[in-house]
């Protein structure tokens, strides 16, 4: 088992409110599955997300990656971890404007200390898995929005993550950059990847093997994709009945 969480609670506490942002979740996901994560605004998909990829920590519970138990480790072996087992994809590309789109690609490779060589091998392939390789010496600003969350999953997968985690992937593009993003990630399951995706668009439900809901920080349902397929030719053949 790549991840499992165990009776994950996160509070977050102000002077004069405490809010209950996840309440005692467990989770388990399977090495190479694609699990997607959907609820309403506020149901605690991005804390989950943030959990997941130790940017945040549970107030209580245990979180075990790869058989490591990880939610109380020192502030330095959590970035240290992060930077060589987890990738992720923003919503909004977080690309640095001042950076070459191979530069963007390679930056986290240079905090792992790994050689130059071999760096310009990862990006290679990972700008031409992404199919951007031909807009490798240009600045974010020259690409359209589509090209830049590519971008973006290249550098995600040039580190060659075990986990691969996507906050709202589509959210800044159009349908059919969107598409082409969700293709794109898709492929990489195919080849293997362990893909957790946040998402809030219904259509992209079925490129994940599994879908976990959430409300109000806890978990409510989880469907194979399998189920969801029956579910909604059901639904489909009932409304058609009716009219």
């Amino acid at each position: 088992m790549l991840v499992e969480l165990n009776a994950i609670v996160k509070r977050y506490q102000t002077t004069d409110v405490e809010t209950l942002a996840l309440d005692r979740v467990d989770l388990a996901i399977e090495r190479g599955e694609y699990v997607a994560i959907e609820g309403p605004s506020g149901c605690g998909k991005s804390t989950l997300l943030a959990i997941l990829g130790l940017l945040d920590t549970p107030t209580s519970g245990t979180y075990a990656l790869a058989g490591t138990n990880v939610e109380t480790l020192p502030v330095s072996e959590r970035a240290r971890i992060r930077n060589r087992e987890i990738g992720f994809v923003f919503q909004n590309f977080n690309l640095i404007g001042d950076l070459s789109v191979a530069e963007n690609v390679e930056l986290p490779l240079t905090y792992r200390g790994i050689s130059r060589p071999e760096r310009r091998r990862r990006v290679a392939e990972a700008l031409d898995r992404v199919a951007i390789s031909h807009r490798a010496r240009h600045a974010p600003a020259q690409l359209s929005g589509g090209q830049q969350q590519r971008v973006a999953v290249a550098r995600a997968i040039a580190g060659e993550p075990s986990l691969l985690l996507a906050d709202e992937p589509t959210g800044n593009l159009d349908s059919t950059n969107g598409e082409l993003v969700m293709e794109l990630l898709a492929d990489l399951h195919r080849d293997g990847a362990t893909i957790v995706m946040v998402t809030h668009d219904n259509r992209f439900h079925r490129f994940a093997e599994r879908t976990i809901s959430l409300l109000d920080g806890a978990i409510v349902a989880s469907e194979r994709a399998t189920d969801i397929d029956a579910r909604h030719d059901y639904d489909t053949r009932a409304m058609s009945a009716r009219a």
